[in-house]
């Protein structure tokens, strides 16, 4: 057996409001003065025991590659083309994205209205030469003549903001750096400025700054003070306004900058307000305000004065349990996502008031508005997909609500009667039903080796989508399945609050609860089930094993929030501040630190057996910083009891997310596969009929 790195152990104290903890690996903290983390710009003690957790990961994980080599070639072979076929006219053009057969990123065209297809960007030359590439937030100017995306080069989520003239084909860096890409920029409705967000040393988008799109000086906007608030801009609907939202947990406010005045200090909706949270769009003359005051949790939809600002009228009540996710508001009808016992559905009003709603027979699927959508169009464009239905586009007309697919993409000779969706209830300690959904091939017989995900946290919905990795994986004898736990948004707000805090413990228990409810009907094996989170769901997994280490074949965290305690005491933490809402605060709360302390992966590990655990960590990710995952790892082998390999995959090269590139992406859905096949006792290639 290959022995794993030995971390020393320290007596580091920690006294915090009357508790005393001691952190035995608080050295493997560190964060450099200037710029990013490197191997090389390790402290010389750190950088050799993370040299040797990459040495002992290739050791222990060397034995999967044929395994991996095989789900590799599998994904690569069948691997769905990527297409993003644009949505109606905007400005003359049809705007649309795709992935080459054979190639790794997206290459960004346009089409006019005579055929003329123009190439705007292809990911893969922007890739060339760097270890880590990943863009975002591609769009058009509104007078067509510029498309601008976000990209980081480093793996540190700072991006610089690209510019290209169509026209002349001149590319430049409109900003060179630290710029906020996810909802962190867009032009204004001239097209003669960018408004795009700064982050500061900490990581936190706190400035809004304009900078003309020809020659010019960037503008201070608007400079945020608190912590807790996040930003984002965009333009409204018709493009009358560019809104600046400044959102935390349970507080926000908007900001509008009106088109005819785009150099005016934006003005406020409302001024913020503890527990009350707000957006702004704009339909029909009015400003539209979706919101969650006086009580409304699941959000009610408001029509605003655009002058006054005052309320005209209340459009959409608020429904307990029928959360409303979105609005994308057209000259012709408004269209609303939301969710009705837990699955998306659309809403289209009219201006006379009418309502259309739009569902879908199935027991699982989600629903996805399409992103660059002109007000004036007359279709809706949504993309619908399932477990076992892959993406498919759908135009729905504004005027009479009738659906018309466009186009359906899927992986080469995939073929959905194949397998089988089901929708199922857990029963959770507390006599909560936590709802479950199973993805298997129709011919499966019997109990399965089962790969449980999750999330469950910030109100984020882990949502039933179609997943090739996870086809493969049936394919070789496992039932993939989704509990969607408390936490997340699956049933509505209260379903949110229920896992927050106090509560966190219920994300927890929910998960295991549907680990053994799939045993219990016949869906799981008892002893062949891998646990699957990412980042906050890596807290979700971690709990659970530690609540229940012999449950669980193996457990999978990708970038795993598992230092939560000692997180959440770093006020200096680019996220810190804005998650006290959801976590609690250790630093000023005794009831906080204490039920933190309860659940903290970390904290709580016990004198156990451990599962096979393999933990993923990016050495530049700010977010989960490398040093969580390497502090458990280093703990489960401190004090767990039995003989388990405990693994940390650390990427010298990224940070929170991926390289934006599908075949790095397979290759590490592949170590993962073979990884679970290895703790269930799947043999890879199958053996089976109908497994190839």
């Amino acid at each position: 057996m290959i022995a794993p790195p030995s971390a020393p152990r320290e007596n580091h104290e920690i006294r915090q409001l009357g508790r005393v903890r001691t952190d035995a690996y608080a050295w493997m903290k560190f964060i450099p003065s200037s710029g990013t983390r490197t191997l090389e710009g390790l402290p010389p003690r750190l950088r050799e025991h993370l040299e040797a957790e990459m040495r002992y990961a290739r050791d222990v994980l060397d034995p999967l590659e044929p395994a991996a080599r095989w789900f590799r070639e599998r994904l690569a072979a069948g691997a769905p083309e990527v297409r993003e076929p644009a949505p109606e006219v905007s400005g003359g053009w049809r705007y649309h994205a795709g992935l080459p057969q054979g190639g790794s990123h997206r290459i960004f065209s346009r089409t006019g209205a005579d055929g003329r297809t123009q190439r705007l960007l292809d990911g893969a030359v922007r890739a060339e030469g760097h270890a880590y590439y990943r863009a975002t937030d591609h769009q058009p100017s509104p007078d067509g003549r510029y498309f601008a995306w976000a990209e980081d080069v480093v793996g540190d989520d700072r991006h610089r903001i690209c510019l290209l003239d169509i026209d002349s084909g001149a590319l430049r860096i409109l900003v060179p750096s630290d710029a906020f890409g996810y909802g962190g920029f867009t032009f204004s409705s001239s097209s003669r400025y960018l408004f795009w967000i700064w982050r500061d040393a900490h990581s936190r988008p706190t400035r809004l700054y304009r900078s003309p799109v020809e020659d010019g000086e960037a503008a201070l906007v608007h400079e945020e003070r608190d912590p807790a608030i996040f930003m984002r801009v965009a333009r409204t609907a018709a493009g009358r306004f560019v809104t600046l939202t400044l959102a935390g947990p349970d507080t926000g406010e908007v900001r509008l900058i009106a088109a005819d005045a785009e150099t005016d200090p934006p003005r406020p909706v409302r001024p913020r307000r503890p527990g009350v949270r707000y957006e702004v769009d704009e339909w029909n003359d009015a400003l539209l305000m979706l919101t969650d005051a006086d009580g409304a949790i699941d959000r009610k939809l408001l029509r605003l004065d655009p002058v006054t600002l005052e309320v005209r009228d209340e459009l959409v009540p608020h429904r307990a349990g029928v959360p409303i996710i979105a609005i994308k508001p057209f000259a012709e009808a408004l269209v609303r996502l939301e969710r009705d016992q837990g699955l998306h559905r659309l809403v289209l009003t009219h201006p006379d008031g009418r309502e259309t709603t739009i569902g879908f027979d199935e027991p699982a699927y989600c629903l996805e508005l399409a992103d660059l959508q002109p007000y004036g169009a007359g279709r809706v464009r949504v993309t619908h997909q399932a477990p076992a239905s892959p993406p498919r586009r759908v135009d729905v007309d504004l005027a009479s609500g009738r659906p018309h697919a466009v186009e359906r993409t899927g992986p080469r000779g995939f073929d959905p009667a194949a397998y089988r969706v089901e929708r199922l209830e857990a029963r959770a300690p507390d006599g909560e039903a936590v709802p479950v959904t199973v993805l298997s091939r129709r011919d499966a017989q019997g109990p399965q080796p089962l790969l449980l995900t999750g999330y469950g946290a910030y109100g984020i919905a882990r949502e039933p989508d179609f997943s090739w990795p996870a086809i493969v994986l049936a394919d070789v004898g496992f039932r993939y399945a989704i509990a969607h736990v408390r936490g997340g948004s699956e049933k509505g707000a209260r379903w949110y609050r229920d896992g927050c805090r106090e509560r966190k413990g219920h994300s927890m228990t929910d998960f295991i609860a549907c680990a053994r409810h799939l045993v219990a009907t016949g869906h799981a094996a008892p002893g062949r089930i891998v646990a699957h989170g990412v980042s906050a769901g890596g807290l979700l997994v971690c709990g659970a094993m530690n609540r229940a280490p012999d449950l669980w074949a193996g457990v999978i965290a990708q970038v795993p929030f598992v230092d939560m305690l000692n997180t959440m005491s770093d006020a200096d933490h680019p996220l810190v501040p804005l998650l006290r809402p959801d976590w609690g605060d250790p630093l000023a709360d005794p009831d906080a630190y204490d039920w933190i302390a309860g659940i903290s992966p970390y904290e709580n590990v016990g004198r156990a057996a451990y599962p096979p655990l393999l933990c993923t960590a990016g050495l530049k990710d700010d977010r989960v910083p490398y040093w969580e995952p390497a502090k458990l790892v280093a703990n489960i082998r401190h004090r767990g009891t039995g003989r388990n390999p405990a693994v940390l995959v650390l990427d010298p090269d990224s940070g929170h997310q991926g390289s934006d590139d599908r075949d790095r992406a397979f290759a590490q859905a592949a170590l993962f596969w073979a990884f679970a096949c290895r703790c269930a006792g799947v043999p890879v290639p199958p053996d089976g009929p109908g497994r190839s």
